[in-house]
């Protein structure tokens, strides 16, 4: 049973994105770099469901490039990405959901099976998983490369703690995977515990308490396992009234939900200096 939305919500942003487009292993990416062009501090930038070529990522991976990261956007959906048209349909803005007819939430949650349930299978973790390794595996050998992050959101918000879980085995025995540090914000179809008890590597979140795919007794439960792990750096930031999508697509007609993503942005910008410098 797929989760009513996944990364369904929000707003698409003005702006042009700096950066340039390569293909790395085998994989378009959108490359954007700091001002003194070093890639010792790198972040690979995993998508939600919209994409590597979405506006608000691009723009988002422009910011972190300006704070001194080297940062990667893979199109780990080759080139299957899901509109941006379905944006607004499933989880509009808190101000326009609640006024919604029950009518309304039900022609909405309509769309789910008919478009994202095939999707989420066509792109399940068997598959999306050994292409994020691959990648990484990747970027790891490009000259100057020191430390990795991981920066995922929504759907790739999961992948990111995945990539926390440090290095996995492939069939051949080699390693593949695994970052340096971690950074997820407002993950979707996590499994908790079951994600969250691998980790092994710095993982920071950022959570909104409106989040419809993740609820209060999940978050806490997040809390109640990375709580354990004394030895390994993590942090969970509650974002107020914040839904799912905030740290990428908020309304900046608002400044309240402004206020949020540049905190979001801010959050892990100072997650990755501490722990991949």
């Amino acid at each position: 049973m797929y989760h009513s939305s996944c990364c369904l919500s929000g707003q698409v942003h003005e702006g042009k994105p700096a950066g340039r487009v390569e293909t790395i292993g085998g994989i378009q990416t959108y490359v954007s770099e700091p001002k003194d062009k070093s890639n010792a501090k790198t972040i690979i930038f995993i998508v939600d469901i919209f994409g590597w070529e979405f506006p608000n990522v691009r723009l988002l991976a422009d910011n972190y490039a300006k704070a001194g990261f080297y940062t990667y956007i893979p199109d780990v959906h080759e080139g299957d990405s899901l509109p941006i048209s379905f944006l607004q349909n499933v989880e509009p803005p808190l101000k326009e959901r609640e006024p919604l007819s029950l009518a309304d939430k039900t022609k909405n949650a309509a769309i789910v099976p008919t478009t994202l349930g095939p999707w989420l299978a066509k792109h399940r973790e068997g598959v999306t998983k050994p292409l994020i390794d691959g990648f990484v595996n990747t970027v790891r050998m490009l000259p100057g490369t020191n430390k990795i992050g991981a920066l995922g959101f929504c759907w790739g918000g999961r992948y990111a703690v995945l990539q926390a879980h440090g290095q996995s085995k492939d069939e051949s025995g080699s390693s593949i995977g695994g970052v340096d540090a971690a950074y997820a914000c407002h993950p979707s179809l996590v499994a908790v515990p079951a994600d969250f008890e691998p980790v092994t590597k710095p993982l920071s979140l950022a959570l909104g308490t409106k989040d419809s795919l993740l609820d209060e007794s999940q978050i806490g439960k997040i809390q109640d396992v990375m709580g354990n792990k004394t030895d390994i750096p993590h942090e969970i930031q509650l974002y107020e009234d914040q839904v799912h999508g905030f740290a990428l697509r908020s309304d900046w007609s608002s400044a309240k939900d402004k206020k949020a993503m540049d905190d979001a942005e801010k959050q892990g910008i100072e997650w990755f200096n501490k722990y991949l410098s």
